[in-house]
C-alpha cells in the first residue's frame, strides 16, 4: 500500500480521529491539499467504516473562477459518487456589513456554512487538509505577535456538535502533491494564494522556503513540536487544576483563592490557575489577554494587604488580606434611563461606554460598528434590556427572547443588566453590543459606533 496512505492512517489512530460509524464531510477548495483529502478518505471509506460527503463554500471573491471551482468540485463528488453540498457567500459584502476585514468575513462564512452543510448532510465529523505546513506558518505567526499560546493547530477539536479532524497534519505539501500526481487526482488553485499581501502568504513564501532548504523535515519536526506543546499545555492545566482544587471556593460567578498556600504552587501552574479562573468566569470567552495574568500575579505578589484590578465585562480582582475574589462588580445601579440619538449625536452611559452616530465609512479600530438601514426610525435609543425583550436573527424563522439569548451567550448573570441595547424609534432592538447584530443592519449611510468603556 501507498506509504503516504499509510502514514497518514497512522497519524488519525494515533489522533482517535475517527470510528466506524462516522460520517465525515470533506471541507474541498478544489486545490491540491483539499482534493486529496476528499480522495483519500473517499478510498478508505470501507476500511476505516466511514461514510464521506463534501462541503464547498465559494467565497465569491473571484467571479466567474470561483464559479467554476464550485462546480469542479461538485462534478468531482459527481464522479466518485459522493454526497455534495455547496453554497456561494458574499464574503466582500459580509466584510462591509461587519466592518471586518476580507480574510475574517470569509472565514466566519465558511464556517457557518460548515455547520449548516454537516448538518443538512448528517455529518458528525468535519475533516480540513490543513498539513505539517500549515502547522509550521501557524506556530510561527503565534510567536511572532506574542500569543500566549504557541501549540499551533489541533489534530482535532469540538465543532457544530461534533469535531474538526485534520488527518493530514502528520505530511508535509511536497507528500500530498507526490500523492496527487500518483493517482492522476484533478485539482484547480486559488491564485490569490500566491499574492504576498497575505500574512500567511508572506510566511510561507519566504520563512517556510528558508527552513524548508536549510532542512526538508523542518514542517515535520516543528508538527511534532507543537504536538508535544499541545500534551503539555493539556498536563498542566489539569495539574494546576489539581493544585488549586483545595485552596479555591468556585461559585456561579464567583472564585475566591487563598494567597499564602498559592505562593507555594510553582508560577508555571500558578499562570495556567489563573488562566482557568478567568476562563471559567468567562464562561470561554477569551476577553482577556496574558497580560490580565501578569497583572493579576503582580498583585498577589505585592506585599500590600489590599489592591483591586478592574478587567474587561465588570469583571474585578480584589486582594483582601489573605483572600483574592474574582467577581463581577454590582455595586452601581444599572442606568435605566433612554438616550436618543439623531445624526453626529454621541452620548456617553456610565459603565456602558460611548455610542457615535455618524456618516463615517470605516468602523475605528478597537470600536464596534453597526451600520442603519436607509429607512430606520428615527431616533435611536440607547436603554438597558426590559422583560419580554425580543430581538430578529439572521437564520431564525421568529424573534428570539433576549433574555434566553443571554442565556445562550453565556453572559455572566451580573453583567446582563448592564448590558446596552440598541433601538430604533419603534422599539424594534438592532443590536445588543458585543453579542449579537439583528437582521435590521443595512446598508445606509448612518454608522453607529460603539467605544466600550
Amino acid at each position: 500500500m501507498h506509504f503516504f496512505e499509510e502514514e497518514v492512517k497512522r497519524f488519525m489512530k494515533k489522533k482517535e480521529m475517527v470510528e466506524r460509524g462516522d460520517h465525515i464531510a470533506v471541507a474541498v477548495s478544489g486545490g491540491v491539499d483539499s482534493m486529496a483529502l476528499l480522495f483519500f478518505l473517499n478510498k478508505q471509506r470501507l476500511h476505516l467504516g466511514i461514510t464521506v460527503s463534501a462541503i464547498h463554500v465559494d467565497h465569491m471573491l473571484r467571479g466567474g473562477e470561483s464559479l467554476e471551482d464550485l462546480r469542479f468540485v461538485e462534478e468531482f463528488c459527481r464522479e466518485i459518487d459522493v454526497p455534495f453540498f455547496g453554497r456561494r457567500a458574499n464574503a466582500k459584502h459580509e466584510a462591509e456589513v461587519s466592518h471586518s476585514s476580507i480574510q475574517k468575513a470569509a472565514r466566519n462564512v465558511r464556517y457557518a456554512l460548515f455547520e449548516q452543510g454537516m448538518d443538512e448532510l448528517g455529518a458528525n465529523k468535519l475533516a480540513t487538509a490543513h498539513h505539517a505546513d500549515d502547522q509550521v506558518e501557524t506556530v510561527l505567526m503565534q510567536l511572532t505577535r506574542g500569543g500566549h499560546t504557541q501549540a499551533g493547530i489541533p489534530a482535532v477539536r469540538s465543532f457544530a456538535g461534533g469535531r474538526i479532524i485534520r488527518p493530514f497534519l502528520g505530511v508535509t505539501k511536497e507528500d500530498i502533491q507526490a500523492y496527487t500526481d500518483d493517482h492522476l487526482i484533478k485539482c484547480r488553485e486559488d491564485p490569490s494564494n500566491q499574492k504576498d499581501t497575505y500574512t500567511r502568504n508572506r510566511f510561507r513564501h519566504q520563512v517556510l522556503s528558508f527552513l524548508k532548504k536549510e532542512n526538508p523535515k523542518a514542517p515535520l519536526h516543528i508538527q511534532h513540536f507543537a504536538e508535544e506543546r499541545q500534551e503539555d499545555e493539556q498536563f498542566l492545566r489539569m495539574l494546576a487544576q489539581e493544585t488549586i482544587k483545595n485552596i479555591s471556593t468556585w461559585e456561579q460567578e464567583t472564585v475566591s483563592l487563598q494567597i499564602e498556600p498559592f505562593h507555594e504552587v510553582p508560577l508555571p501552574l500558578q499562570k495556567r490557575a489563573i488562566h482557568l479562573i478567568l476562563n471559567y468566569l468567562y464562561h470561554g470567552k477569551t476577553a482577556f489577554s496574558f497580560l490580565h495574568i501578569q497583572h493579576i500575579l503582580q498583585l498577589l505578589q505585592s506585599t500590600a494587604p489590599s489592591g483591586k484590578l478592574n478587567l474587561p465585562s465588570r469583571l474585578s480582582v480584589r486582594k483582601i488580606n489573605k483572600q483574592c475574589i474574582f467577581a463581577y462588580e454590582t455595586d452601581e445601579e444599572p442606568d435605566y434611563s433612554n438616550d436618543f440619538l439623531f445624526q453626529e449625536d454621541r452620548i456617553y452611559r456610565q459603565g456602558a461606554g460611548t455610542f457615535t452616530l455618524t456618516e463615517k465609512s470605516v468602523c475605528p479600530d478597537e470600536a464596534e460598528c453597526f451600520r442603519l438601514k436607509p429607512d430606520t426610525p428615527m431616533p435611536i435609543c440607547i436603554r438597558m434590556r426590559q422583560n419580554g425583550d425580543r430581538i430578529e436573527l439572521k437564520g431564525m424563522n421568529s424573534a428570539k427572547k433576549l433574555a434566553r439569548l443571554l442565556i445562550d451567550e453565556k453572559v455572566p448573570l451580573a453583567y446582563r443588566d448592564y448590558i446596552p441595547v440598541v433601538t430604533d424609534a419603534n422599539g424594534t432592538i438592532l443590536w445588543v453590543p458585543g453579542i449579537r447584530k439583528s437582521i435590521h443592519e443595512g446598508d445606509g449611510p448612518l454608522l453607529l459606533i460603539y467605544e466600550k468603556e
